[in-house]
């Protein structure tokens, strides 16, 4: 019989068998330690614990309740080891599938709502393309209005950094989020000086 812990990760409260919560604990500890430095550390790892979080709440269903050390083990191997990361060996490993490809409004890189900078981050394509697409529509009979404003209200937009990888079919791991995080910090700084 094994011991379960409450505990919350990323904002979301998950059953954890005791040794898995000592582990995560220490792999919590090893990512502050490796990421100290670095610029927007704070958000890193929560964007690495909102990952872990849903990847967690992927194994879990109306029979299982509990995060395994087979599951832990699972979701490490996805998102590798902080100092694999860092020392920028690439971590291979036989349970990383490629990142779900889904289609979001990307509001970073928007004129209107996202929805053409959304489709083209998920084609990797030029917005532009798609933005020339949606206006030939509108001139083509009001078409491309109201497809427009439909994808607006039924495509969600990319929030979290995680969303972002998605969108545009990126692995979601360690290394994508770290990076992501400091080109957001970098664009903020390059805006701030204008």
């Amino acid at each position: 019989m094994q011991i379960a812990v409450n505990s919350s990760l990323g904002g979301r409260a998950f059953h954890l068998e005791e040794e898995v919560y000592s582990r995560l604990r220490q792999y919590l500890a090893r990512l502050e330690k490796e990421f100290a430095a670095e610029t927007g550390a704070a958000e890193i790892i929560y964007d690495i614990e909102s990952r872990m979080a849903d990847l967690f709440t992927m194994r879990l269903n109306t029979y299982k309740q509990v995060i395994t050390v087979q599951d832990f083990e699972q979701v490490i191997a996805i998102l590798g080891s902080p100092e694999a990361i860092n020392g920028g060996t690439a971590v291979s490993n036989k349970f990383c599938f490629s990142s779900s490809h889904r289609f979001y409004r990307d509001y970073d890189h928007r004129l209107l709502g996202g929805v053409c900078s959304g489709i083209a981050a998920y084609f990797s394509w030029s917005p532009l393309v798609f933005r020339i697409l949606f206006a030939a529509l509108v001139f083509a009979g009001g078409f491309g209005l109201a497809l427009y404003l439909v994808l607006w209200i039924v495509l969600p937009e990319a929030k979290t950094t995680a969303q972002k990888l998605e969108m545009r079919g990126e692995p979601v791991t360690i290394a994508n989020i770290k990076e992501i995080v400091k080109n957001e910090y970098e664009t903020v700084k390059q805006r701030m000086k204008l």
